[in-house]
């Protein structure tokens, strides 16, 4: 299993099991992290599924595709490191991912 981390916007921090191969929206929303809506289920069709991931992480996540960043268009907030967590497969080379929810989904 690949460890990952999630901290909401207030600070609070929560790490869990992913399962290789999974997502880490499908994580979150296994694991009851709150912060993750979802609401396409993971089909790149919203922007409820928000991330920053932790800069020291954003190279080995890699970049988001095109159709991903046409989604982000749809988040608040968005920064340098914004991902949808839909678009990330959890694989061993994330073991210790740390990402953060903003404080409002899109």
């Amino acid at each position: 299993m690949t460890k990952v981390t999630y901290i909401d916007a207030a600070g609070a921090s929560r790490t869990v099991d992913a399962q290789i191969g999974s997502t880490v929206m499908e994580t979150a929303l296994r694991n009851s992290v709150p912060g993750i809506e979802a609401e396409c289920g993971g089909a790149c069709a919203c922007a409820t599924c928000h991330v920053y991931v932790d800069p020291k992480w954003t190279e080995v996540v890699g970049k988001p595709s095109q159709m991903e960043e046409d989604m982000l268009d749809f988040a608040f907030e968005v920064r340098p490191t914004s991902r949808l967590s839909c678009q990330i497969k959890v694989v061993p080379a994330l073991d210790g991912l740390v990402v953060t929810t903003p404080a409002k989904q899109g």
